[in-house]
């Protein structure tokens, strides 16, 4: 049986892969990608057979570009995980926590740790491109004062100690992952489907257009816009919903939905996902 290889972007211990190794049970290759841009246009490819990418954090919203990534590949969505963000700070092994005076991580996460960073004194933060990458370059230049912020992952990849566990400021943080694949599947159990869809600008256009799942009871867990390149003040509606198309009820809605649509997207139905 041929191995699984799955794509995600950041570096070794990056969250990123973390929601990877917890969705596919440890069975798969993991590629890691420099850019966002990257996992799309391999796995658009063939270049891996899914791949796993951050679109929302319960404390800092939605990630705008991978929705706009999304509109421009023709993955489908097979799959989502939610899970636990929780902050280490660490450094190379015989630094004490008395001898940091940088601290490198992500802007989120930095602004993810405000507090306890406030706490530490003479200690300045440096923004890096990715929480991981941080962790790596610590160990590579093996520096003596300086510490980073990332996943435990993270730390026991790159060989550092951890100074202080769980420093994020809200313990309830929580990041939304997606998996993406060229095939489409049909969930069997609690599915979701995620649709992307624009309406004329006309008055009443988008309540007559969420009113078909409203009437039929149909859940909606998310309404997300973004704009519409190249028509300014025009808007993409990003919806994830109870059910699947194979259900009469949605095919329905659907169908309805179609009436008012200048545009209609299914980017995919998968199993609710659950937290970790």
């Amino acid at each position: 049986m041929a191995i699984l290889s799955v794509g995600y972007q950041g570096e070794r211990g990056a969250y990123s892969e973390q929601a990877a190794r917890l969705f596919f049970r440890g069975k798969a290759r993991l590629v890691p990608y420099a850019q966002f841009s990257e996992v799309f246009r391999h796995a658009s490819k063939g270049g891996a057979h899914f791949s796993v990418i951050p679109i929302e954090n319960s404390l800092f919203g939605s990630v705008h570009e991978n929705y706009d990534h999304l509109i421009r590949s023709k993955l489908s969505i097979v799959g989502e995980i939610k899970l636990k963000i929780q902050h280490q700070l660490m450094a190379s092994r015989g630094t004490t926590l008395k001898e940091i005076r940088t601290v490198y991580s992500h802007p989120q996460a930095l602004g993810q740790c405000q507090e306890f960073l406030r706490s530490l004194k003479r200690v300045e933060t440096r923004a890096f491109y990715d929480t991981a990458g941080a962790a790596k370059m610590l160990a590579r230049e093996n520096l003596r004062d300086a510490a980073a912020i990332a996943s435990e992952q993270a730390a026991k990849t790159y060989g550092l100690k951890i100074l202080k566990r769980n420093i994020e400021d809200n313990h309830h943080n929580f990041t939304r992952f997606l998996v993406l694949s060229t095939r489409p599947i049909k969930p069997k159990l609690h599915p979701k489907t995620s649709l992307v869809f624009s309406v004329r600008d006309v008055p009443g256009a988008l309540f007559k257009a969420l009113a078909v799942f409203a009437l039929r009871d149909i859940n909606l867990h998310k309404i997300e816009s973004r704009p519409l390149v190249g028509r300014p003040w025009e808007y993409l509606f990003y919806l994830d919903i109870s059910g699947c198309p194979g259900d009469p009820i949605v095919r329905q809605a659907v169908s309805h939905l179609r009436e008012f649509c200048t545009f209609l997207r299914i980017l995919g139905s998968y199993e609710a996902g659950k937290t970790r």
